[in-house]
């Protein structure tokens, strides 16, 4: 068994971050870079010890004052912004990053850690906490609204139904009763829209063993049954992806309502024969759900060639009653993040003209 660094095991806890760390000398070297460093840059950690990080950045002199401060012990620490250069140093892909400085082990040393934390995925993780809490807010409305609302409708529509019973001995009764009838059948559509508002607080989970492709196969078939002609939906799936526990009924549920929305947003190009849905499923490692760590996730993309979501409503898809659609409920999407939210993980979307991208994060075992 190859004998591991020192150093390297000294720091090893750093792997365990979905953020990539650095550790350099006063200088600037690297001594250390973990996992997520290697993944993002695409360079090995060997090919990283001894090298300087100012040279992957575009502004290398602001990391050599800040080195330099925090040394000198002007401030114990500093961020600013910066790109970072991947590859091997390359100069035609670079990525924003927010730069945290430190010293590792308190004044006097000559050891810094540098975390590098991506500016999209900063985004990512902000508007991901504001989702959570958007929905749990959301989801106490709705449940406090739909109660309020379903009470009287069921009061308006037993008088209604009392009062055709009534005009029914009386002359030009029948002609009454159709405005009644118009009464009673608006009263049902609501009460539809209401019992699907409280569906996902009534049913109590089903747990036990799902596979994700079987979920996702599932889905596909219904789907081709309704569109069997102009519509492909392409299959890339990682097999190594294991079982977890979950209700695969509900999780059928939200990918069904995530791959029809998408279906009925082609439908332009499903009349031309060209519709395209790809359902990609992968492995991330070390990723943070909402404001929770976890070791390994599965991510499940809905990936469409539709016309995407219209930006005014792209932040607020996930409400009820929000539709990109004319005559949608608005409600499949939510009902499809409570589902992933019982189940710990989070919908995101990212969608322009040409092509969305669905994400279905969930937390693996």
């Amino acid at each position: 068994m190859t004998d591991i660094p020192p150093l390297q095991q000294e720091l090893s806890s750093f792997d365990l971050l979905a953020t990539m760390v650095v550790v350099v000398d006063a200088e600037g070297a690297c001594l250390f870079a973990n996992m997520a460093f290697e993944n993002v840059t695409r360079v090995s950690r060997k090919t990283l010890v001894g090298t300087r990080l100012q040279d992957m950045l575009s502004e290398p002199l602001r990391l050599t004052e800040t080195l330099d401060g925090v040394s000198a012990n002007r401030y114990a620490s500093s961020r600013f912004d910066g790109e970072l250069r991947l590859g091997a140093w390359a100069q035609d892909e670079q990525r924003p990053v927010h730069i945290f400085v430190s010293q590792m082990d308190g004044p006097g040393s000559q050891r810094f850690v540098v975390e590098l934390i991506e500016s999209a995925q900063q985004a990512r993780q902000d508007r991901d906490e504001r989702n959570i809490d958007q929905v749990q807010a959301t989801k106490e409305l709705t449940r406090n609204l739909a109660h309020e609302i379903k009470n009287p409708l069921g009061g308006i529509r037993g008088a209604a139904q009392l009062l055709m019973l009534e005009l029914e001995s009386l002359d030009g009764g029948a002609e009454l009763n159709e405005y009644i009838q118009v009464i009673v059948h608006e009263v049902d559509r609501l009460q539809s829209l209401v019992d699907r508002l409280l569906a996902p607080h009534r049913k109590a989970q089903v747990i036990g063993d799902v596979n994700i492709h079987e979920v996702c196969e599932r889905v596909r078939s219904l789907v081709l049954i309704e569109h069997p002609k102009g519509l492909s939906i392409q299959r890339d799936y990682d097999i190594s992806l294991p079982d977890f526990r979950g209700d695969r009924e509900q999780l059928i549920q939200a990918v069904l309502n995530i791959v029809q929305n998408a279906a009925q947003a082609l439908a332009p190009r499903i009349a031309r024969g060209d519709a395209e849905i790809v359902i990609r499923t992968r492995v991330a490692r070390q990723i943070t759900i909402g404001k929770q760590r976890w070791r390994l996730a599965l991510e499940l993309h809905v990936e469409d060639n539709g016309p995407g979501i219209p930006p005014d409503i792209r932040d607020r898809i996930f409400l009820p009653l929000v539709s990109g659609r004319d005559g949608g409920s608005g409600l499949g999407l939510t009902l499809a993040q409570t589902i992933a939210q019982q189940h710990q993980g989070m919908i995101d979307v990212e969608s322009e003209p040409g092509h969305t991208d669905f994400r279905i994060t969930l937390p693996l075992p």
